[in-house]
Order: C-alpha cells, then sequence, then structure tokens
C-alpha cells in the first residue's frame, strides 16, 4: 500500500468517523446530565432528514453554496425538537428512559419516510442535492499522508475536531460543565446546593439532539447527498458504543469513534482486493457492527457510567 492510498484511507476514515463523532458527544451531554439516550439514531434520522430538505429547498430557491449550511442549521432545530419529545417524557413525565429513546427511533424511522413521500409525490427518497466539497489547507495539505489524510477535508470533519476540543474544555474547565456532570453522579447534592436538575437535564437531552442532528446532516451533505430509509443504518448505535468505549469523555470518544470510522473504511477497502471476490458482501458488510459488539463486550466493566445515570430525579427523595 503506497503513501496515496494510504493517505485515502485516513481521509475516508475521517468521512465515516465525523458523523459518529457529533452523535457520540451529542450522547455525552445527555448521559452525563443523567439521561440515557438511546435515541440517538433516530435523532440521526431527523437531522440527515431535515437536512436533505432543508437543502434541497435552499438549493432550489438559488443560495447556492449557503444551501448546505442551511441544511445543517435545518438538522440542527430538527434535532433540538425531537430530542424534546425524550426530555420530556423522561425528565418531566418521568418516564422509562430506555424505552422513550427507542420511541424515538421508531418515531424518526416512520415519520421522516413518510414526510420524504408527502414532499416528493410519492418518491422513496429525497432528490439529489450539491453537498459539502473539501477544502484544501494550503501548505499542510501537501504533507504526505496526513495532508492528504486530515488536511483536504469536508468543513463538517474541520468542525467536528474543533468541537471536540471545546466541549472537553466546557465539561471538566467550566462552571456549566461541573453542574452537568452533578446532576449526573448525584442529583440530590446538586439541588441541595442550588443547581436546577431538571434545567439542566433538558439542555443536556437538548445538546444531544442538536449534535445527533448534525451527524445525521453530515451524512446527507457530504456524502449520500439524499435521505432515504436505509441513510442512517445503525450508526446512531454505533455513536453509543463509541460513547461508552471513550468513558463518556470527549476525546476518548473522538478515539473510539475513529476506531469505528477506521472499520467502515476498511469495510469498503477490502472490496477493491480480488481475493475478497470469494467473500459474500453481506459478511464484509457486518465488519464494522462486528467491531461494535466486541468492543462492547471488552468494554462491559471496565467503563464508568455517571452514577444517577437512567433514575428520574424526585427532588421528595433525597
Amino acid at each position: 500500500m503506497d503513501l496515496q492510498t494510504l493517505g485515502q484511507l485516513l481521509n475516508t476514515t475521517l468521512v465515516f468517523s465525523t458523523a459518529l463523532i457529533f452523535a457520540a458527544l451529542g450522547g455525552i451531554f445527555s448521559e452525563r446530565s443523567g439521561v440515557v439516550n438511546i435515541g440517538l439514531e433516530g435523532l440521526m434520522m431527523f437531522g440527515a432528514f431535515a437536512a436533505a430538505v432543508g437543502g434541497y429547498y435552499a438549493q432550489d430557491a438559488g443560495m447556492g453554496a449557503w444551501a448546505p449550511w442551511v441544511g445543517m442549521l435545518c438538522a440542527m432545530v430538527v434535532g433540538v425538537l425531537g430530542s424534546l419529545i425524550h426530555a420530556v417524557a423522561s425528565i418531566t413525565f418521568k418516564a422509562d428512559q430506555t424505552i422513550s429513546g427507542t420511541v424515538i427511533n421508531f418515531l424518526a424511522a416512520g415519520s421522516t419516510l413518510y414526510m420524504v413521500k408527502l414532499l416528493f409525490e410519492g418518491a422513496g427518497e429525497s432528490p439529489l442535492i450539491d453537498g459539502f466539497r473539501k477544502i484544501k489547507i494550503p501548505g499542510l495539505s501537501d504533507i504526505p499522508v496526513i495532508g492528504e489524510g486530515i488536511f483536504n477535508s469536508y468543513p463538517t470533519t474541520y468542525l467536528v475536531i474543533v468541537l471536540v476540543i471545546v466541549i472537553y474544555f466546557i465539561l471538566f474547565k467550566t462552571p456549566f460543565g461541573l453542574r452537568l456532570r452533578a446532576v449526573g453522579e448525584h442529583p440530590s447534592a446538586a439541588d441541595t446546593l442550588g443547581v436546577n436538575v431538571k434545567r439542566m437535564r433538558y439542555i443536556g437531552v437538548m445538546l444531544s439532539g442538536l449534535l445527533a442532528g448534525l451527524g445525521g446532516a453530515t451524512i446527507t451533505l457530504t456524502t449520500t447527498g439524499t435521505f432515504a430509509h436505509n441513510t442512517i443504518s445503525g450508526q446512531g448505535f454505533i455513536a453509543i458504543a463509541a460513547m461508552i468505549f471513550g468513558k463518556w469523555n470527549p476525546v476518548g470518544a473522538f478515539g473510539a469513534a475513529v476506531f469505528f470510522g477506521f472499520s467502515q473504511a476498511i469495510r469498503n477497502y477490502v472490496q477493491l482486493f480480488e481475493w475478497s471476490q470469494n467473500i459474500p458482501q453481506e459478511f464484509i458488510f457486518m465488519i464494522p457492527y462486528v467491531l461494535t459488539i466486541i468492543v462492547l463486550v471488552s468494554a462491559v466493566g471496565r467503563s464508568s457510567a455517571p452514577k444517577a445515570l437512567g433514575e428520574p430525579y424526585d427532588p421528595g427523595k433525597r
């Protein structure tokens, strides 16, 4: 494998990783506040759908290069709205958080496909749109392997790398981050010190919707150019695995997501070799999901979740 191929493999890894990183960061905000968010898959679907529809209409209105950014904005808004369903059910009404997240997944799968058919005359997918183009950073993009792999990427990749650093700082170096982590570890103690537990959990869940929506939008605006029922095919669950394997830490989740992105990139590159023609394609497409299961099994007992994760807070019980 020559240096150019290695650079392309690294670049493909980052392309696949970007959506996973966005969603995993969103999951961290929700679960650090004490709310389990199994609904990342559904929130990514909402985001992918909104980006496709918003980008299409913006493109049709002649907004040109701004159309993908409009799609991203739409994905953020719809992701937050979708997460509010989970927040109201699990925080206000104290419903089972796992069931609530599962409902989000089913709701997203059905409603987005229905809306696509409604908006585009019964079509099974949204019209093709012009998404983001890769941006080369002068000078840095000429570095062997790393230049092609990292510094010749989509705007969303640059954005998510910056967000990993910013979110790490917010969570571990600011009063807001301390309060968010406190309500996920010991909500009654945080409440005693004047922290509004319900408000902090709402913020955590809404931020998870915003970031998961961006993750879904990334897939639509960089790789598929359209939205269909299979645009988000398990990436939300892989993002949850990355979050757990990364120990609810933005940097750890970033590393785990890159690992899963690499497994998806390898899946594509394996098919280029002649010997892979003798292997059923179903086995090749299983690679990322098998690795996800292996990683999750290996992470059991090693990862320490927030202590109050999944427990509705009742101010009357301290």
